[in-house]
């Protein structure tokens, strides 16, 4: 087995690829939520119906993430990623030509499926690419480059909504992601550690499903993958509804600057991932869930500062937890059946983010935004059960201490 080594060639090449892979993918995904409030606005409808154009996609991500590691166990890593982002660009073209807001999301809820192709298989193709030692690290910067993408979507298309229409801005983002998508397939390298396998029976893939629920502790990181992508997406669905209402009456474009926040994951992501090389994980994970609750509960304040405070906070623990769930991830599954668990991870990961978003409009139209707030920090208390209930495995965890000789 060949592993590549951190600063080669190859290893820049990889981190490029990742990062490109990330904007594509995650400006597709999240791109329309600035947008989220025009639409319950333009077409009369609630807040949740509104939030479908994320919380479907999600979904139907989270749903294609079960079937996808047979086509990337028998084509291979990079094949499978490259063409779900060519897909995905085309298919971000083509719902902007939909003016009934139902077709819309009826073509939304298709690219989440050819999104799916993407992010469970780059977790993979890490795992597989590169030395255990060295995994935290590398899967924060993949994590940081999902913070650049989804950043990128929103303020693309938020400004070029207000400028022209949503429309528009969901032509032009996805004209720009198929070029990315092209330079993607090109500059990655290829696997060296893959093996091909041409055939899987469908008692070999059921009996691969079931090892990924036989293990408490991977059910525990799914749990803990549906929580923190629930309550980062819901938070930030919704954070529009009280910034563009008096006292702040921010526009489409200012809102769409807002996400700049998200940049601070590219830092947080990897400061978590190597944090995890000297402590216990769960101990990080935890620090990741103070950040999210303390975050969160800064935005309840009037004061647009103390919101925006907030916001960088909860936006900075989201990143962290991600990257310490990600890694984790590839330390407790078995390597028969190490791309499903990354699979599954994945699906729970996005399912949750359309559950938690969908039901949270809820709460923000029933008690508004102090209750929708109430609502993200009950699911952070159970995150915090779910991550003690885990139990690291500490010989991956800690780092011996040095005894000092001249005591």
């Amino acid at each position: 087995m060949s592993n590549i080594k951190i600063g080669s060639k190859e290893h820049k090449r990889a981190s490029l690829s990742m990062l490109i892979g990330s904007i594509v993918t995650f400006s597709s995904m999240f791109g329309p939520q600035p947008l989220i409030k025009t639409f319950a606005d333009q077409y009369g409808i609630s807040a949740s119906a509104a939030s479908c154009c994320i919380s479907l996609t999600t979904f139907a991500l989270g749903l294609g993430l079960v079937f996808i590691a047979i086509p990337s166990n028998r084509y291979g890593r990079k094949v499978v990623m490259g063409v779900s982002l060519l897909l995905t660009s085309i298919l971000s073209i083509l719902s902007a030509c939909f003016h009934n807001f139902y077709f819309f999301l009826a073509a939304r809820f298709i690219e989440g499926f050819s999104i799916a192709g993407y992010p469970s298989i780059a977790i993979t193709y890490l795992n597989e690419e590169f030395s255990g030692d060295s995994i935290g690290s590398v899967i924060g910067a993949y994590v940081g480059g999902n913070a650049i993408g989804g950043l990128l979507g929103r303020v693309v298309i938020g400004s070029l909504g207000d400028l022209f229409s949503w429309h528009v801005a969901l032509i032009t983002l996805g004209v720009i992601n198929l070029v990315l998508s092209i330079w993607f397939w090109k500059l990655l390298p290829e696997s060296h550690n893959f093996e091909v396998k041409e055939h899987m029976s469908i008692k070999h893939w059921a009996y691969n499903i079931l090892g990924c629920f036989r293990n408490e502790k991977l059910i525990c990181i799914y749990g803990i993958g549906f929580l923190l992508m629930g309550v980062y997406v819901a938070l930030l669905d919704y954070i529009g509804y009280p910034l563009t209402k008096a006292p702040y009456n921010m526009s489409q474009t200012v809102l769409g600057f807002i996400f700049v926040v998200n940049l601070i994951g590219t830092f947080s992501s990897v400061w978590f991932g190597k944090l995890t090389d000297k402590i216990c994980r769960s101990n990080v994970q935890l620090l990741a869930v103070v950040c999210l609750s303390l975050g969160a509960f800064l935005t309840l304040l009037p004061n647009l500062i103390f919101k925006i405070l907030g916001l960088t906070i909860f936006v900075f623990g989201y990143f962290g937890g991600q990257a310490v769930a990600s890694s984790w991830i590839g330390l407790l599954s078995p390597t028969k059946y190490k791309a499903q668990a990354s699979s599954f991870y994945m699906m729970f990961y996005y399912i949750g983010s359309s559950i938690v978003a969908y039901t949270g409009g809820y709460f923000l139209q029933s008690w508004d935004w102090v209750g929708f707030i109430s609502y993200l920090l009950i699911l952070l208390a159970i995150t915090v059960f779910v991550i003690v209930r885990t139990e690291p495995i500490h010989k991956y965890q800690l780092i011996p201490l040095r005894v000092n000789s001249n005591k």
